[in-house]
């Protein structure tokens, strides 16, 4: 069975297609039910045999490049990314189908945000490469 991440972006996706603020600007409430839909859909996904991993990432990062045979890897926290290319996190499943993956993908999408209006959050579906690429 194929392997998909389904990609939650800080903020990303084609266009917006409603404007939240920050989660950490959400009311506590808002915050807990959004986290609760989370959880609600591992267990879906736990229940269906479809689950594989699920994380939640924070917005910082740290950009490291190899240095050199005798150095020490270079890090920076710059450039700053746009907002939209972070990651927050994401969902790994194993489906039969790519388009299970959507239909999982299009019930992620569906979750609360502040006020408990439905995001209609743009998710990243990716599929897992099943093996290393061709040799040329």
């Amino acid at each position: 069975m194929p392997k998909y991440l389904l990609l939650k972006h800080y903020r990303g996706g084609p266009e917006p297609h409603r404007p939240f603020p920050p989660m950490d600007q959400w009311a506590p409430g808002d915050v807990e039910a959004h986290i609760a839909f989370q959880r609600h859909v591992v267990e879906l996904l736990q229940e269906n045999g479809e689950y594989v991993d699920a994380q939640a990432l924070t917005p910082t990062r740290t950009w490291v490049r190899y240095g050199g045979p005798d150095a020490a890897p270079v890090t920076t926290d710059g450039p700053l990314p746009e907002t939209s290319d972070l990651i927050a996190g994401w969902y790994m499943i194993d489906v039969d189908s790519h388009e299970r993956a959507l239909e999982l993908a299009a019930y992620v999408s569906s979750e609360p945000g502040p006020g408990g209006e439905t995001m209609y959050e743009w998710i990243d579906v990716r599929e897992v490469m099943s093996g290393a690429p061709p040799e040329e």
